[in-house]
């Protein structure tokens, strides 16, 4: 908006500058240079006095040029002035608009950073329907953020402020993917100060700098080159297999993926075994593992295998299958 303003209002000044200019020559036969100087100091009003001596017609053409000039110039300030309240009342609007959403926002995830890693992490969290913030400190990528639809908040990640206006205090989880692994260190001590029991995912650009990142509180770090040059020589060394791992994890349009479901306390499911609850008959759901409360994992478990509350089941089916089951799991619909 501000720079299609100038656009115009540039193109206004240029047009009677080239009007003035083009008079003078013609009525006065200033040379060009004395004509410009000339229109010039007279659409600014800054009372330099004539180049030369102007004829009674010079002066009559000058008169209309000042009028012309001078309304110009005020019409440009007025329109610039406007444009730039106008943004900064907007921006204040918009900013209390995000603060408000996200005050009403609970066991959500705060993204930090949105470059090519981040907005990777933004696309997967947005197809799986989670509540999420964004919060980088440029500009461009904030309004990236919100034209595709996300809650998106421009400011420093590493700053305590702007993880508590992110909500910080009552967020799920936190990825951090910020440029340098300095940064994100700093970023999840910050995090991990003002919520112990905050998740944290971080992005890590050097090998040696992962222990650093567990040692500040990061739950899970990633490496993202080295985990594209595994992808790669998947691709290569076993098709079939990263093909259906590929299918799982990004969907690729056939609604189905691999997904982790709660069994709650006061689950009618819980104290059951896998033959009893039938997932696969009556839910077209398959349970690859079992991770217990205790951090255990049983990988691809007997029909004989208990679920107990509080353990994760990993499984694989249709994104409908999945809700209903997470239904079932929640509490007295098994």
């Amino acid at each position: 908006m501000l720079r299609k303003n100038i656009l115009y209002i540039a193109i206004l000044v240029a047009f009677t500058l080239v009007i003035g200019t083009a008079g003078f020559i013609v009525i006065e036969q200033y040379p060009p240079f004395d004509a410009f100087y000339m229109s010039l100091i007279t659409i600014t009003t800054v009372g330099y006095g004539e180049v030369r001596p102007l004829s009674q017609m010079g002066r009559i053409f000058n008169s209309f040029l000042l009028l012309f000039g001078v309304s110009v110039m005020f019409f440009s300030v007025g329109v610039i002035t406007h444009t730039v309240v106008e943004m900064r009342f907007a921006d204040v609007l918009n900013r209390r608009r995000i603060r408000k959403m996200i005050d009403k926002m609970k066991d959500h995830y705060i993204l930090c950073g949105f470059g090519r890693v981040g907005r990777g992490a933004a696309a997967e969290m947005k197809s799986s329907g989670v509540s999420f913030v964004v919060v980088d400190r440029n500009k461009d990528r904030v309004e990236m953020a919100m034209r595709a639809g996300m809650i998106a908040v421009l400011a420093d990640s590493v700053r305590d402020e702007t993880l508590v206006e992110a909500g910080i205090k009552q967020a799920k989880g936190l990825i951090a993917a910020l440029s340098t692994d300095a940064d994100n260190v700093f970023l999840i001590l910050s995090a991990k100060n003002l919520n112990p029991g905050l998740k944290v995912a971080a992005r890590v650009s050097e090998e040696g700098s992962e222990p650093k990142m567990r040692l500040a509180g990061a739950d899970s770090v990633f490496t993202p080159y080295s985990l594209t040059g595994y992808r790669l020589a998947q691709a290569i060394l076993r098709p079939h297999v990263f093909e259906f791992l590929d299918i799982t994890s990004s969907s690729m349009g056939l609604r189905m993926g691999l997904e982790q479901v709660r069994i709650s306390a006061d689950s009618t499911t819980a104290g059951k075994s896998l033959r009893d609850l039938q997932f696969r008959r009556d839910l077209g759901v398959i349970v690859l593992a079992i991770r217990k409360e205790d951090g255990s994992m049983q990988f691809n478990p007997s029909a004989e295998a208990i679920v107990e509350g509080g353990d994760h089941l990993i499984v694989l089916g249709g994104d409908e299958d999945v809700r209903k089951l997470e239904l079932m799991l929640s509490g007295g619909n098994g």
